[in-house]
């Protein structure tokens, strides 16, 4: 005597609950679709011969444990891909320990009595000069960096005599035909170590500021 028809739509909750329970225990695709054909072949089991379950319900159900189990592997795909990635990254972030990095702003950094500091244009200018300015404001030097085009410019100023603990900061001034050319100043600063932040790469850098790569301008 056979069992009365079984529903699929159980096979289905069956499905769902052996998912959520995979979950919860290492997400094993393979523990879902041994579980999965279990139960099926139990269905098939217990059917009535003259009342079978329909073709198009068990294709259904194949296609749904396929496709938990697709995703399953996908997810953990991805998660090795990030982890190859972060540890990628972290690979080429040892590479700038030591370099220069070119973050907005108006500050030297000194080597000695050497300042080094640089500027970005956003066009070519006949003439850009710096100006180094003390912290009370008044002008200490002005380098004539000449004609420059677009893009980054770096520069160092030697202080000589002067105490650089009284530097404040730099100013550039640019033109071109008699027009103002807007720049921007940089602050060159070394990057003394690199660390990672939630999947971000992080920049130590000399003066104890720590900054996100995606802030700095350039590396020299």
């Amino acid at each position: 005597m056979y069992a009365s028809p079984i529903d699929t739509s159980t096979l289905g909750s069956a499905v769902g609950s052996t998912t959520a329970k995979t979950s919860n225990n290492a997400s094993d695709p393979e523990a879902a679709q041994d579980r999965f054909l279990k139960l099926l072949v139990a269905q098939i089991n217990s059917q009535d011969p003259l009342n079978p379950m329909d073709n198009a319900q068990m294709t259904s159900q194949m296609a749904q444990i396929n496709t938990v189990s697709g995703i399953q592997q996908l997810n953990e795909t991805l998660k090795g891909m990030a982890g190859q990635f972060s540890s990628l990254q972290t690979m080429q972030g040892a590479s700038l320990i030591g370099r220069d990095a070119l973050v907005e702003g108006d500050s030297l950094s000194f080597n000695g009595s050497v300042g080094r500091g640089a500027l970005e244009l956003p066009s070519d200018a006949k003439q850009v000069f710096v100006d180094i300015v003390g912290k009370n404001g008044e002008l200490i030097d002005t380098i004539d960096m000449g004609a420059r085009g677009a893009g980054t410019h770096a520069f160092e100023w030697d202080a000589g005599s002067v105490d650089v603990s009284k530097v404040g900061k730099f100013k550039v001034r640019a033109t071109s035909g008699g027009d103002e050319v807007t720049a921007t100043p940089l602050a060159r600063l070394p990057v003394m170590s690199v660390g990672m932040n939630n999947g971000a790469m992080n920049l130590q850098l000399s003066n104890g500021r720590s900054i996100a790569y995606d802030q700095v301008r350039a590396f020299m």
